[in-house]
């Protein structure tokens, strides 16, 4: 990284031209350009596709929260599963996957409408793609579980391998996302956090 050989250098050398009267970070500008727009076309699709899925994560956990598994009491308004742990656990999930979901849109967004400078593809871009995926894992984690919750509230006492069987499966998508994005997600947090730190364990000077 040029921050890194910036630092074994001596300070007067770092604005030096060279024979074409060009400044080291000049040079490092142009020589990068081209990489810089593949990095800035590849992080715009990710981050556009995955905001989609966030906001359809979004709306269907936000209008789940008002449309509680089996309805309400007509006369007091309070829900019929009000003394059920497993509402508990249907409001709690739901919540939190509008709120990671909600997250992640805004991580995106963040994204979208970044300079896209050398400097911030260093930390700042795959930050805000590792926190948005993170949260995307999330929302999608406990929406399967408020999904798998409300079918133990309305068939746990009636046909007990319905819901045995529903949430079986609502582990799939889980299983499935992590998968897909862990090299993603391995790629992006070593290129983030190990290449950082790649010539600070000698910290060598080509000065004295």
């Amino acid at each position: 990284m040029l921050q890194e050989v910036e630092q074994m250098i001596p300070p007067h050398y770092r604005q030096r031209k060279n024979g074409d009267n060009v400044t080291p970070q000049d040079l490092f500008t142009k020589t990068h350009e081209k990489l810089v727009t593949k990095g800035e076309d590849w992080m715009k699709n990710t981050a556009s596709q995955c905001m989609v899925v966030a906001t359809l994560i979004t709306t269907i956990v936000f209008a789940a929260a008002f449309t509680l598994p089996g309805g309400y009491n007509q006369n007091t308004g309070i829900p019929f599963f009000s003394k059920e742990p497993v509402l508990i656990i249907f409001v709690i999930a739901d919540a939190v996957s509008l709120i990671s979901s909600s997250t992640s849109i805004l991580m995106f967004l963040a994204i979208l409408t970044s300079r896209y400078v050398e400097r911030d593809f260093l930390e700042s871009l795959p930050r805000k793609l590792l926190f948005g995926l993170a949260t995307l894992f999330l929302s999608i984690k406990t929406m399967m579980i408020a999904f798998s919750a409300s079918f133990v509230l309305l068939y746990d006492k009636k046909v007990k391998w319905v819901p045995i069987t529903i949430t079986g499966l609502a582990g799939m998508p889980v299983i499935l996302f992590a998968i897909l994005q862990f090299c993603l997600l391995g790629d992006v947090f070593y290129s983030t956090y190990q290449s950082t730190y790649l010539f600070k364990p000698k910290k060598r000077n080509l000065y004295f």
